[in-house]
């Protein structure tokens, strides 16, 4: 079955954190060249401005839950505007399931922005990525970062914050460029730190429980270039394992990582993937390369 080289976890991090630094002038940049921000974007009922609109959230979210679990030094020179947010006014009411509380909560996360604040939206994501960098400097990548949205349980870390922050900026820079016919690349080393950062974490946050009942399933994901995951449905429940000893598993997906991300996204279909040699399945059942798909949620 080979083995798997462990990884560095803090290295990777540092690693992110750098992609990440390139990625949010790239992203400012590509805002301030939009010629037309009410011009429809890569997201269904979405324009390319709210898109835009929908990022400034994401950094400022990120920024606050990250001060509101770090030390009160790290607090001290955040700016104003990291902290700035009033979770109990923008938070979903109810006991929602996690794809619609997401979906709630991107919706609010478009019209937290005014007019002013969408006719400078390329300098306020260069102002909020920079904060969200400056801010989490000096914290470990395992500090815990709980974020409220996807409710009261589920503790992050640094890390898996990071990966996100990279993932909203590399996919949405996408959405963006679609939509206002600009260039707009995702590199495989960038795709490859996503997936090995957060979606260890975020894919059994997403786990459709429903779909998942009386599933016993194991997947080996294999990045190319990148990570390699254990990826296993058994009662209900989806546990994803970076550096698994070596066990049998019912399907193998050897994917490219950035096809993989943009696949996982819903920003290209899986048969396209497939027909340019960028994802392939083998091992025991490699007809059950789908069934993964269809058990992680979107919103």
């Amino acid at each position: 079955m080979g083995t798997v080289p462990i990884f560095d976890p803090v290295s990777e991090h540092q690693r992110t954190r750098a992609a990440l630094a390139a990625a949010i002038p790239r992203l400012a940049q590509l805002l301030r060249e939009v010629p037309d921000l009410d011009a429809a974007s890569g997201v269904p009922r979405w324009s390319v401005g709210d898109v835009g609109a929908h990022l400034a959230s994401v950094y400022l979210a990120y920024g606050s839950v990250v001060l509101a679990n770090a030390d009160a030094g790290a607090r001290v020179d955040a700016g104003a505007d990291a902290g700035a947010v009033d979770w109990a006014s923008v938070l979903p009411s109810g006991d929602l399931p996690f794809v619609e509380r997401i979906a709630a909560m991107n919706d609010t996360s478009v019209a937290l922005l005014d007019g002013a604040g969408r006719a400078r939206l390329g300098d306020l994501l260069a102002e909020r990525g920079e904060t969200f960098l400056r801010i989490t400097e000096d914290l470990a990548p395992d500090a815990p970062v709980t974020a409220p949205w996807y409710g009261p349980e589920p503790t992050l870390t640094v890390a898996v914050v990071t990966g996100l922050m990279l993932s909203e900026s590399l996919v949405h820079g996408l959405d963006i460029a679609r939509g206002a016919g600009l260039p707009w690349s995702i590199g495989g080393d960038e795709a490859s730190l996503v997936i090995g950062q957060s979606m260890p974490t975020m894919m059994s946050l997403a786990l459709d429980t429903a779909k998942a009942r009386g599933v016993r399933i194991a997947f080996d994901l294999v990045v190319k270039g990148g990570p390699r995951l254990a990826v296993v449905v058994d009662g209900g429940a989806m546990t994803v394992t970076r550096d698994a000893p070596p066990r049998a598993y019912d399907c193998r997906l050897t994917v490219d990582p950035a096809a993989f991300l943009l696949v996982s996204f819903r920003r290209t279909p899986v048969w396209k993937a497939v027909a340019l040699g960028r994802m392939r399945a083998g091992g025991r059942r490699p007809w059950l390369a789908t069934r993964l798909g269809d058990l992680v949620a979107t919103p």
